[in-house]
């Protein structure tokens, strides 16, 4: 196949001023198009009532004394940082204290300050570094908050716009990874140098305890302050998917922690959880194995199985409690959480009380340093989400919160089912909707072992579902939904397996009946833009309309643009020939023909997004144009990965999404 000629490579030039005229153009006929209908404009407004809504659940990050939040609303649109106590959350109307509004904040600065994260000292918690960016970039600028006067510290710690990795020490002392200057960062961008940064001293006089690799993804420091099991570690992210991990001795020398390099692990006082991506010690890839962390470190490896993997459940995620362990995991895509508990004589295993049986719940959060409480939400597709409050040995849950339904759900159903792919591989799927024949939204990831998971969303309910539409979500190959395995079975050169299993979902709703070819409209963002991408130049004939968001396109230059160089991993490198000659297959622009015959497109991305550079969706969209294809493309000024920085500009965007398939898909 002959090399496609990228005379597009200006519109690389994020803020250029040529490629910024077109992103004029292209935002003026995309919004004259779509937007400007009386049924947009209602679409626009149900979707933004939902998302400012004051009956949403304020889901808590719990610290200490306190329940903390940050939340966006009309009033509000770039949010507040606010906190409230537990007695006062179980009120209908809790009295918040706000610690930061970031409205305020930007206006008082002259800057378009974005919530980016804070990062909360523990266990005093009595100080915050407060992460901020400029439109919703992942670069931000940091500040030392004090959570006792509510007001940030004079003198603190600060730092300039970078992509930092950062953790507390002790209330003086930081780890810091940052932008140090020439060197310091990594071919993704991310820091390569860890440093030890003491508080009334320069950035420039803090000490060096680290350095990874040039070619790394980042490196990092971080801390566990637990009184009696005070510890500090190093870690490189040798690529996106494996590292070296490190124990800071007392020397301040780094120890190695002997664990699979593919490894995800974790200390909590003085057991480790290890949980390895391959095979290890007569142990199968996905399981999850704990060990005394002090015996491991001293060769020991005595180790107990907390989990072992099936060919229908895999490991989603795990909190500690004080003195028990909650493992959350996926069967068949649905959750059943349990918790563990280390004694003398090994670890006991029961059911976490108050779990539904269909849907899904998730952790909300723990209180490993004071208790053995918990809080875990719980929702469905068509069941609006509640929050519990939990404590281990202490019977049901008590019900904290309880959202209500943003649309009418009566004579929706959700039902599963499982398409066979091309290899024979049963792939698991979700259908949501009426009983009618109807226009179907169907959406999928596929990568990074990411699980999508059953999730009550107002604005798809409001905006979609209530209309007539049909939803479905593709739990393809490439994502964790059966832990390691699902995941490396569409990895690298078997990623067109992601698209052969996706393509089986589409025509799997066609065989039941639920849609014809026409009426199916795809949706993907990131990840999942390549997946709707690759869709659309390789199985155009399946669907009858297609949206790609924030989307990786160009695959023989993504490792060279913004982070692009952390997912070589995930789908090889372009610079070598041997990968190449399979990238290439899946590098939508470079498949994109002249003389194909493809369904409309939407393309939408964001000029703040310093994750997957906007230059994907510009030139896929000039392409696609060049040859005469029915192309839109929308580009947000601000919104990072997210591509929205606020509540009005996130309704905006999903109603455009809407719109463009409601008009398009054939049948409607």
């Amino acid at each position: 196949m002959t090399e496609v000629a990228d005379e597009y490579l200006w519109l690389e030039d994020v803020e250029g001023q040529a490629a910024l005229e077109w992103v004029r153009e292209r935002n003026a006929e995309t919004v004259a198009e779509l937007a400007q209908s009386d049924a947009f404009r209602e679409r626009q407004e149900e979707l933004l009532e939902v998302l400012d809504s004051d009956d949403r659940i304020p889901y808590p990050a719990w610290r200490g004394e306190h329940f903390y939040s940050f939340w966006r609303d009309a009033t509000n649109p770039r949010g507040l940082w606010r906190r409230t106590t537990l007695d006062e959350y179980r009120k209908d109307d809790p009295a918040w204290e706000i610690l930061i509004d970031v409205d305020a904040l930007a206006a008082q600065e002259g800057q378009n300050w974005v919530w980016n994260d804070v990062i909360v000292l523990r266990p005093s918690y009595a100080r915050a570094l407060i992460c901020l960016s400029h439109g919703g970039s992942d670069a931000a600028i940091m500040r030392e908050f004090d959570l006792r006067t509510k007001a940030f510290v004079p003198g603190g710690f600060t730092l300039p716009e970078a992509k930092h990795r950062l953790s507390w020490i002790d209330e003086d002392h930081l780890f810091v990874g940052t932008d140090f200057g020439d060197g310091s960062l990594t071919d993704s961008g991310y820091p390569r140098v860890v440093k030890r940064w003491k508080r009334g001293t320069p950035l420039s006089d803090a000490e060096t305890v680290f350095e990874g690799e040039h070619r790394d993804v980042s490196a990092r420091g971080f801390h566990d302050p637990e009184p009696g099991f005070e510890r500090s570690f190093l870690r490189r992210s040798v690529d996106f998917f494996s590292g070296k991990s490190y124990l800071l001795d007392a020397a301040g020398q780094p120890v190695p922690i002997e664990v699979p390099d593919d490894s995800q692990w974790e200390v909590h006082r003085e057991w480790m959880l290890i949980r390895p991506r391959t095979d290890w010690l007569g142990h199968p890839a996905g399981s999850l194995l704990a060990v005394n962390f002090d015996e491991f470190i001293a060769g020991s490896r005595e180790l107990s199985v907390i989990y072992t993997p099936d060919d229908h459940s895999s490991l989603y995620s795990w909190a500690w409690t004080k003195n028990h362990l909650i493992v959350s995991l996926l069967v068949d895509v649905l959750s059943r959480l349990e918790v563990h508990t280390p004694s003398n004589g090994g670890w006991t295993r029961q059911p976490l009380p108050g779990v539904p049986a269909y849907g899904h719940s998730w952790i909300v959060d723990t209180d490993p340093d004071q208790s053995d409480s918990y809080l875990i939400a719980s929702s469905e597709f068509l069941s609006p989400p509640s929050l519990h409050l939990g404590h281990i040995g202490g019977g049901e849950p008590e019900l904290l919160k309880q959202a209500p339904a943003f649309f009418d759900s009566t004579g929706m159903t959700v039902r599963q089912f499982f398409a066979t792919s091309a290899d024979g591989t049963k792939v698991p799927y979700f259908v949501v909707g009426g009983d009618r024949v109807g226009p179907v939204l169907l959406t999928g990831y596929g990568g990074f072992d990411v699980s999508r998971t059953p999730d009550y969303d107002g604005t798809l309910g409001r905006g979609w579902l209530a209309r007539g539409g049909v939803y479905v979500l593709a739990n393809i190959r490439g994502g964790g939904e059966y832990g390691p395995r699902w995941h490396l079975a569409a990895l690298r050169e078997k990623r067109p397996r992601a698209y052969e299993d996706f393509a089986a979902v589409a025509a799997d709703l066609v065989e039941r009946g639920i849609a014809s070819r026409e009426q199916i409209g795809i949706d993907g963002g990131s990840n999942g833009g390549l997946l709707t991408g690759n869709m659309l130049t390789g199985y155009p004939q399946m669907f009858g309309a297609v949206v790609i968001r924030v989307p990786l396109l160009d695959m023989r230059r993504f490792h060279k643009l913004l982070a692009g160089a952390s997912w070589m991993a995930e789908y090889g490198d372009p610079d070598n020939p041997e990968d190449w000659a399979f990238i290439r297959g899946f590098s939508p622009y470079h498949n994109v023909s002249r003389d194909a015959s493809y369904p409309p497109v939407l393309l939408i991305t964001s000029t703040r997004d310093d994750r997957v550079h906007p230059g994907h969706a510009r030139k896929m969209t000039a392409r696609l144009r060049e040859f005469g294809h029915d192309v839109s493309y929308y580009e947000n000024i601000e919104g990072g990965h997210g591509a929205a920085a606020d509540n009005e500009q996130a309704a905006f965007l999903t109603a455009l999404k809407y719109q463009f398939l409601w008009e398009t898909c054939s049948g409607i």
